[in-house]
C-alpha cells in the first residue's frame, strides 16, 4: 500500500481528490487530510507518507514551503494546482508529476505510476548505499566506492576515477578519466560533502575537483588544468587554499 496526505486549503478539491483516489487506486490508502501548509507539515511528520497530493497557494504558505521543510527522498510529491507558473519551481525540488485542475483521471493514474517507478527506485538506491557503504575492499581501509543514481540506472563508481564535478542548477555533472560523465540530481553541496572525505576540493562555486588529478595552476588566468586536459576555474577566495593544497600534494 501507498501511505498518502492530501493537504488542500479547497474543501471541494479535497473531495474530489479522496474520491478518485479511493474509485481508482485502492492501493493507495489515505493517512490524513489537510487544509493548510503548517498541519500538513505537521501530518507529514506524524504520519511519515509515502505520497503527498500537495496544492500550491495556500492561506498560510505554498505547497513550495511544505517541500522545503524536509529532505528530498522523504517521500514523493505529486502537485495538483490551478496555477502552472509554480512548475518549474516544484520540478526543481524533485517533485514526481505536477498536475492541473480540473484533474484529469488519465493524468492522475500516469502521476501514480511514476509514484510507484520513483518509490521503486528509492528503495533500490537505499541498497545500494548501504551495501556500498559496507564494502570493504582493503582491509580496514575507508571504501572508495559511491553510489551515483539517474532516472535509469545506479552506477557504482570509485572515486579515483572522477576527475571533476560540475554544477548545472540543481544538479551536478560527474566527469571521469575514461571521458565518460553522470548527471545526478544533487546539488554541487551534496556531492561536496559525500567526496570531500576522499581528497575533492571545491575551486569555485560551480566547481569540485579530485586533488590527485590537478597538474598545475595557472596563476594569470586563474585556472586548474587537470589530467584529463580540464581547465577549471578558480575563484579569487579560493586562491589561497588552493596554492597551498598544490604545495602539499
Amino acid at each position: 500500500m501507498i501511505r498518502s496526505i492530501i493537504i488542500e486549503d479547497e474543501k471541494l478539491s479535497r473531495d474530489v481528490l479522496r474520491t478518485v483516489i479511493t474509485k481508482f487506486t485502492p492501493d493507495v490508502t489515505i493517512c490524513a487530510e489537510c487544509a493548510d501548509a503548517k498541519s500538513g507539515i505537521t501530518a507529514i511528520r506524524n504520519y511519515r507518507p509515502d505520497l503527498v497530493f500537495l496544492d500550491i497557494e495556500m492561506p498560510d504558505g505554498t505547497g513550495l514551503d511544505v517541500i522545503r521543510a524536509f529532505k528530498s527522498d522523504d517521500f514523493c510529491v505529486i502537485i495538483i494546482s490551478a496555477y502552472e507558473h509554480y512548475a518549474i519551481d516544484a520540478f526543481h525540488l524533485s517533485v514526481v508529476d505536477y498536475l492541473l485542475k480540473p484533474l484529469d483521471i488519465n493524468d492522475y493514474l500516469n502521476a501514480i505510476k511514476k509514484v510507484k517507478a520513483e518509490m521503486e527506485r528509492r528503495v533500490a538506491e537505499r541498497k545500494y548505499n548501504e551495501f556500498v557503504k559496507n564494502l570493504d575492499v582493503s582491509g580496514n581501509q575507508q571504501s572508495r566506492k559511491i553510489v551515483l543514481s539517474t532516472s535509469d540506472e545506479m552506477n557504482v563508481v570509485n572515486v579515483d576515477d572522477i576527475v571533476h564535478c560540475v554544477s548545472d542548477n540543481y544538479y551536478t555533472v560527474f566527469h571521469f578519466k575514461d571521458g565518460g560523465s553522470v548527471m545526478i540530481s544533487k546539488t554541487l553541496k551534496d556531492v561536496e560533502e559525500m567526496l570531500e572525505p576522499f581528497g575533492f576540493t571545491r575551486t569555485h562555486k560551480s566547481h569540485l575537483v579530485n586533488d590527485s588529478c590537478i597538474m598545475n595552476f595557472v596563476r594569470d588566468s586563474m585556472e586548474l588544468v587537470l589530467s584529463d586536459g580540464s581547465r577549471i576555474p578558480v575563484s579569487r577566495r579560493k586562491k589561497e587554499k588552493i596554492i597551498e593544497l598544490i604545495r602539499n600534494l
